[in-house]
């Protein structure tokens, strides 16, 4: 390759065409002919009045289901090539989540809980604590390692939550209505976090029925 020649970047999302439908008789139509490329480092928000398909999508990308038509390439790789194991793994070593609900034990505290990630990844428990200390301080709460989720607001919780996503290093989060339970201040900071990590080269999708990723002039 020519010292001038840059390498290929890879799309972290490469929709071709995807269909998704349910039902015979007649079908359901959720996605239909859907193309779509998110480059790393891109941050999308996707709208959209209840019944458009966003969770539909979210499930396809996220690998929880698969197309009925067309292909789906994660960070390059053909999904429809992977039987289910190979399907969880992709999910677990790439694929970040964060929902509406915060979904946190609340007999554990922050940092276990962000800990328990690696757990259900099986990943090594050598430097457990300390990459989830890491992607606590990465969302600002490094000060409340030792705090159970019952004290925290609303927006703290939502930022556990992202830690535990985080602490994989996936290259893609899915975020499902993040800001669904917050105020507006809580929402416009996780807005602001979310906009911190796409400069640090995330890439985030985030779903909602609300325009709420517009920016004020």
């Amino acid at each position: 390759m020519s010292p001038f020649e840059q390498t290929p970047v890879i799309p972290v999302i490469q929709l071709n065409r995807v269909g998704r439908h349910y039902g015979n008789d007649p079908p359901v139509h959720a996605l239909i002919d859907v193309d779509l490329q998110v480059t790393p480092g891109e941050w999308l928000a996707i709208t959209g009045p209840s019944g458009a398909g966003k969770s539909t999508l979210l499930n396809v990308l996220g690998c929880l289901d698969r197309p009925t038509s067309g292909s789906y390439l994660l960070d390059g790789i053909d999904t429809a090539k992977l039987n289910d194991s190979q399907r969880a793994g992709l999910r677990s070593r790439r694929i970040g989540f964060v929902f509406q609900a915060f979904h946190l034990l609340p007999h554990r505290t922050v940092l276990e809980n962000v800990m328990l990630a690696e757990v259900y990844r099986k990943q090594s428990q050598h430097g457990r604590q300390e990459r989830a200390r890491a992607a606590l301080e990465r969302v600002g709460l490094g000060h409340r390692v030792d705090f159970f989720p019952t004290k925290l607001s609303g927006g703290e919780k939502q930022r556990v939550a992202i830690a535990r996503a985080l602490v994989g290093s996936p290259s893609l989060l899915l975020c499902d209505e993040p800001t669904g339970n917050l105020d507006s201040k809580s929402s416009a900071d996780l807005l602001n976090l979310f906009e911190k990590l796409n400069q640090e080269g995330l890439t985030p999708v985030s779903y909602t029925h609300l325009d709420v990723y517009k920016r004020q002039p």
